[in-house]
C-alpha cells in the first residue's frame, strides 16, 4: 500500500473510533440520566467562603455552576449564584462545597431603621402568595419572622426554579391585595433591608409567585 493509501486508512479509522466513542458516551448518557434522574445545575464555591462575609455580585460571580444528577442535589442546593447576592455564610465553608441555602443568612447591614425593624430596615409592600396558610396553626403571623420563597416560571422545557429570596425577614403586616390582583394574591409588608428589598422588587416581575413560609 502506498503512503498515501496508509494515511487515509489511518483517517478513516480515527473517524470510525471517534464515531464509536461518541456513540458509547451517549449511551452512557443516557443510563446514567436514567438510573441518577436528569441533570441540574449547582453552585459551587471554589475557594473558602468566610462566616458573616457577605457575597456581592464580585464574589457571586467568582462562584461555579455544575450540573449533577436530581439524586445528588442536596436539598437547599443553589442553582443559580445571583441567589446568593446579599447572603452571608452563617459558618466558614469550605473550598469545594454546594452551596445550601441553610448555610446562608441576609448580611448585616449598616444604618439605623424604624424602631423595632433593625439597622438597615425598611417596611417594604410586596404581593405573596399562600398567606392564608399562615393562618392554619391559630397563631397571629404579623409580628413573626418569615423566609420569601421565589418561584420562577419554568425557562423552556425545564421546570421552574424554587428558592429562599429573603431569609428570617419580621411580617409587619397582612392585608388583602390591590383590586385586580389574581386570587389567592395578599399583600404583605415586611421589614427588608434594601438588598433584599430589590431583589423581592425585581422577582415580582419576573417569578410564578412568592411565597411567605413562617419560621419552624
Amino acid at each position: 500500500m502506498s503512503r498515501r493509501g496508509r494515511a487515509l486508512a489511518f483517517v478513516l479509522a480515527a473517524l470510525i473510533a471517534a464515531t464509536a466513542a461518541a456513540a458509547i458516551a451517549d449511551g452512557y448518557g443516557a443510563r446514567v440520566a436514567r438510573g441518577y434522574g436528569e441533570l441540574r445545575p449547582v453552585v459551587v464555591a471554589p475557594t473558602a467562603l468566610e462566616a458573616g462575609h457577605a457575597i456581592d455580585p464580585r464574589r457571586a460571580a467568582g462562584l461555579e455552576s455544575r450540573r449533577i444528577p436530581a439524586r445528588f442535589v442536596p436539598p437547599g442546593a443553589l442553582g443559580d449564584a445571583a441567589e446568593a447576592i446579599g447572603l452571608a455564610p452563617r459558618a466558614a465553608i469550605p473550598a469545594g462545597s454546594y452551596l445550601l441555602a441553610s448555610q446562608l443568612r441576609p448580611a448585616r447591614v449598616e444604618g439605623s431603621g424604624p424602631p423595632g425593624l433593625g439597622r438597615g430596615r425598611r417596611p417594604v409592600e410586596i404581593s405573596v402568595s399562600g398567606a392564608e396558610a399562615l393562618l392554619v396553626a391559630g397563631v397571629q403571623p404579623v409580628g413573626q419572622r418569615v423566609d420569601v420563597v421565589v418561584t420562577t416560571e419554568p425557562a423552556g422545557s425545564g421546570r421552574g426554579h424554587t428558592y429562599v429570596a429573603a431569609a428570617a425577614v419580621p411580617l409587619l403586616a397582612l392585608g388583602p391585595a390591590v383590586e385586580g390582583a389574581v386570587e389567592g394574591v395578599a399583600a404583605a409588608t415586611l421589614g427588608l433591608t434594601r438588598r433584599q428589598a430589590l431583589r423581592l422588587i425585581a422577582a415580582e416581575s419576573f417569578a410564578r409567585q412568592l411565597t411567605l413560609l413562617p419560621r419552624g
